[in-house]
């Protein structure tokens, strides 16, 4: 991330009036701007964003300076994310998104950056009203994920895994859902993520093109007679050795359960569904211990 912006855009993105800007600069010598050779400044654009973010977290331009000085932008982060998303800035996201992707992986930026950013948004608003902030990240989100998608190398191993998701856009449910199909397929497995509200009776071809080794049960808007269904129709095409597990609490609290849960984050559970598929032990933390209750 880099280059330089004219006063009037850089007051802008701070919130400010340019006369204010320059008097920052004239007071505290930060952002410090050159000059090109008609003699107008041109602000350095990380200064800018580093002051931005934090004068958002201290609402006072001498200690942001301060803080801006001295951690410059710091690495991508989930407040800024959520910054930029509170602004509507899909250019911001976009490079915060590319900036956390020069120092982490895609899976840790989506695990650390994006779906943190945007569930921050989301708890904020209230439970039964989208926000215009929580909306547009959501898109965002969907939207950069997907496009990451697309561009993952081709599967390296034979293991399908069949994700059911139960998740309703635009809850954060939906986006982890979304974020373990792209982590899995970056993992080498062939996946496929079909809706939990599908017609049992008309799953036979999907189930048998994919030959799943694993079905993921995602997603809390299923019943469990509903999620029994499925199962017991992958079972019917694949076999009774087909393994079920739960991501993030799809089987509904009503008791306990003989399903594996999976640990909570999409990269711990690609973990936990390797070392299954493997018949190795998983050496991180399951989401829950096993019970008798319900057994799909």
């Amino acid at each position: 991330m880099g280059g330089s912006i004219r006063t009037n855009a850089a007051a802008a993105m701070l919130g400010v009036s340019p006369n204010t800007l320059r008097s920052w600069e004239r007071r505290f010598g930060f952002p410090e701007p050159k000059r090109t050779a008609g003699g107008h400044r041109q602000f350095d654009l990380v200064e800018i964003e580093a002051l931005r973010a934090a004068f958002e977290e201290t609402q006072n331009i001498s200690s942001a300076i301060s803080v801006a000085r001295e951690r410059g932008t710091g690495p991508a982060s989930p407040m800024r994310l959520r910054s930029a998303f509170g602004r509507f800035d899909e250019d911001g996201a976009n490079r915060l998104l590319e900036e956390s992707l020069t120092v982490r992986s895609v899976e840790r930026t989506v695990e650390e950056v994006l779906l943190p950013a945007v569930e921050t948004l989301a708890a904020d608003g209230p439970a039964t009203t989208l926000t215009p902030e929580h909306g547009f990240a959501w898109r965002f989100a969907t939207g950069w994920l997907a496009a990451t998608q697309r561009v993952a190398p081709p599967a390296s191993r034979t293991e399908g895994v069949l994700i059911f998701d139960a998740s309703r856009p635009p809850e954060p449910e939906a986006l982890q859902a979304q974020a373990l199909e792209l982590i899995l397929r970056r993992g080498g497995l062939r996946t496929l993520t079909l809706n939990a509200d599908c017609d049992p009776t008309r799953l036979a071809h999907a189930i048998g093109a994919l030959d799943p080794r694993m079905v993921v049960l995602t997603g809390r808007g299923a019943s469990l007679d509903a999620l029994g269904r499925l199962v017991f129709c992958a079972r019917r095409v694949v076999g009774e050795g087909l393994a079920i597990v739960d991501y993030r609490g799809a089987i509904p609290n009503a008791g306990g359960s003989t399903v594996e849960a999976l640990p909570d984050g999409p990269m711990a559970a690609r973990e936990a569904i390797l070392a299954r598929l493997e018949g190795r032990a998983y050496v991180g933390r399951f989401a829950r211990g096993p019970s008798t209750a319900v057994n799909l």
